[in-house]
């Protein structure tokens, strides 16, 4: 045979096949041509052996060079510092290693990702570790504090520089605890009916509307723009980031209810931010309603109302009834008249304003909705954000959904025409436009896109470290940046000894066969907030038989969120000892029972507990007491210094002289506690 088609067999080069051949016993010829056909043969049934011999060699080798070069990494302190989110490839650039050497290595910790996928902090660190390298966490937090206080500042600065300022319509944000009747409120309001649209009859993400109030008494009318903030507990931020665009806060009690944990924490946003605010107490027509004790609760929490005496206006109502309504926007446009300097704006000049939503529709693309807060917005004007062009204003609605060409200060607007969806808490400012240079579509996506999959761990501050705490893995999408935030900032709070949850993936818009790879890579239930898998996505959901729920309600999400975690926990086992009983003869064994003899020493034997046999002070197994006898008689139990009959069941062969130790085991199934 010629050799180099004996080499083509094996699959590898002749020149290699020559030298590695002799040290096997197959000393051929380093200059050979040919082969005889018997030793070609005897070479083909070997090579398998030889072959894996060759790459069981190699592979010490590579172990061996890489733990050389991460003994002297580590030798010469070879520190990296890496942010919250990093994409593969920017990680392998961060350690100088190639992109190829970083997916092994996430592979061997079965992490399945390419070079544009996005991972976070704790497992970038774990592998940088592994490899030799000092790993430092990135700043970020006091970064990102830092980016808000140059946001704020520079809408200040921008809101005060206007000169020709005149009065705009004050915004009103509706703040207090769940189902209080906020939305209701608004409803009574407008003489709309939005309740009826949210899931569940609660507010998931922060509604902006504008209505016109006709005064009854002179027929005046005024524009009222209000911010409707969620009141579940998940949804703190939103409700710090209505207070911070509005003039005016109503701080809405049920009267039936009281003030509760939401309400306080209004509480506290109302005097950080500095708002004026009047307290509207709700579901007066309601059984059980107090308003006094509403007062006195509040009283209790430094809101004295005017009343008592106090500078708080607390006015009496009830929202599904609309009685009493107009002496709450009396109440209102007074205070705003009170602070009529403060709620002035110039709307000759280009527009300023807040992003207060953001999404991704399927049809229409990023999809956001923006206070102005002066100036005024119009079709066509460029989409400045934080001094970057985000696009152009192709549309806009108001809150109704009219399309319109403009919008002055304090109104409300819904804009389509954003390249990349911004972020909820950006600052729009179109004065900027000559001076701003358009946005990185591709690079500002990768960007969004890490933050949107970096992982959050709640329940310890590293589960890797504890390797007994069970994890229950996540991977959400949600239709809104504002609620996405609320759900992951609740997860957070989630603190247990035993158990955690992982969210490995996040993000905005319909759930992707990226994502359902992913959450099949990591054993992870696919959670969908008012969205949807992609069909070819539902498809690979069902082939694979992965976990896949659609939430409209974020209670009933988190309710199934604490479902599975309680299921998780092991049972707690509470044992009570009843009696103990001396066994005196053995009558009957079969294979899993027995029938014996004894007499009750202490406290009593009961049938259907359990007894754990004793041998000369030594445990030999445990079993059940499943019947039991006084003399012919079948009994429920047998006291103290009563000899009876019994049948055990159990592996375990009882002995005439053993100690039955008879107990109950009380079994219960624990509770997971959100502390928030």
């Amino acid at each position: 045979m010629n050799v180099t088609e004996l080499a083509r067999q094996l699959r590898i080069n002749t020149k290699d096949m020559l030298e590695i051949l002799p040290k096997y016993g197959f000393d051929i010829g380093a200059r050979a041509i040919k082969v005889d056909n018997k030793v070609a043969d005897q070479i083909t049934r070997r090579w398998r052996f030889i072959k894996r011999d060759l790459d069981e060699k190699k592979r010490k080798e590579a172990e061996e060079q890489k733990l050389k070069e991460k003994e002297l990494r580590k030798a010469s302190g070879h520190k990296v510092v890496l942010p919250n989110v990093i994409t593969v490839r920017a990680f392998a650039e961060k350690l100088g290693m190639s992109v190829t050497q970083i997916i092994t290595e996430l592979m061997k910790n079965g992490i399945l990702a390419n070079q544009n996928q996005n991972i976070d902090y704790d497992t970038a660190a774990i592998m940088g570790g592994e490899l030799g390298f000092e790993v430092e966490r990135e700043e970020s937090g006091v970064a990102e504090k830092a980016q808000d206080v140059v946001k704020s500042e520079a809408l200040e600065l921008a809101m005060e520089s206007a000169k020709n300022k005149e009065s705009r319509p004050p915004v009103f944000v509706v703040m207090g605890h769940v189902d209080h009747g906020k939305t209701k409120l608004l409803d009574a309001i407008r003489h709309t009916n939005v309740i009826d649209t949210e899931s569940g009859g609660i507010t998931q993400h922060i509604g902006a509307y504008q209505t016109i109030w006709k005064d009854p008494k002179t027929g005046a009318e005024r524009a009222l723009t209000f911010i409707d903030t969620p009141g579940h507990e998940a949804f703190t931020v939103m409700r710090s980031r209505g207070a911070k665009i509005a003039d005016i806060a109503i701080m809405l009690v049920a009267a039936d209810d009281g003030v509760k944990p939401q309400t306080e924490e209004v509480i506290k946003i109302i005097k950080a931010a500095k708002l004026p605010f009047v307290v509207a107490i709700n579901k007066i027509d309601k059984e059980g309603a107090d308003p006094q004790r509403v007062r006195a609760d509040l009283s209790q929490r430094g809101i004295q109302c005017e009343e008592w005496g106090g500078d708080a206006p607390m006015v009496e109502i009830s929202a599904k009834q609309k009685l009493h309504i107009d002496k709450l926007l009396d109440v209102l446009l007074l205070v705003a008249d009170m602070n009529a300097d403060k709620i002035q704006a110039d709307p000759s000049i280009p527009a300023i304003g807040t992003i207060i939503e953001s999404h991704i529709d399927k049809g229409t693309g990023p999809i956001a909705t923006i206070l102005v807060q002066q100036g005024t917005l119009r079709r066509n004007d460029a989409l400045v954000v934080n001094g970057e062009i985000y696009g152009k204003v192709r549309a806009m609605k108001d809150y109704a959904g009219k399309a319109i060409d403009e919008a002055g200060p304090s109104v409300p607007v819904q804009i389509i025409g954003f390249k990349v969806a911004p972020e909820v808490g950006d600052i729009l400012d179109v004065s900027k436009a000559d001076s701003s240079e358009k946005i990185n579509v591709k690079e500002k996506k990768l960007r969004q896109t890490g933050a949107e999959r970096q992982s959050v761990i709640s329940g310890k501050e590293d589960v890797d470290e504890d390797k007994k705490k069970k994890v229950l893995n996540l991977l959400i999408k949600a239709d809104m940046l504002g609620s996405l935030e609320a759900i992951i900032g609740t997860l957070e709070k989630f603190r247990h000894d035993e158990v955690a949850v992982s969210v490995i993936g996040k993000g905005l818009g319909f759930i992707t066969e990226d994502d359902v790879n992913k959450a099949e890579a990591t054993g992870a239930h696919i959670f969908g907030f008012k969205v949807n898998p992609t069909p070819s996505a539902e498809a690979l959901i069902r082939e694979k038989e992965l976990s896949f729920t659609r939430y409209d309600v974020i209670y009933d999400m988190f309710n199934w969120v604490r479902a599975e975690l309680e299921k998780m926990l092991s049972a707690e086992k509470t044992v009570t000892e009843i009696g103990k009983v001396k066994v005196l003869a053995i009558f009957r064994t079969d294979k899993s029972a027995m029938i014996v003899g004894g007499k009750v020493t202490e406290g009593k034997v009961k049938i259907n507990t359990h007894a754990r046999v004793l041998r000369e002070g030594v445990d030999m197994g445990n079993g059940k007491i499943a019947q039991c006898k006084v003399g012919p008689q079948e009994v429920k139990e047998a006291v103290e210094g009563t000899e009876c009959g019994m049948r055990f069941e159990g592996k375990v062969k009882i002995e005439v002289g053993d100690m039955l130790e008879v107990y109950t085991e009380d079994v219960k199934a624990r509770k997971i506690v959100f502390n928030t």
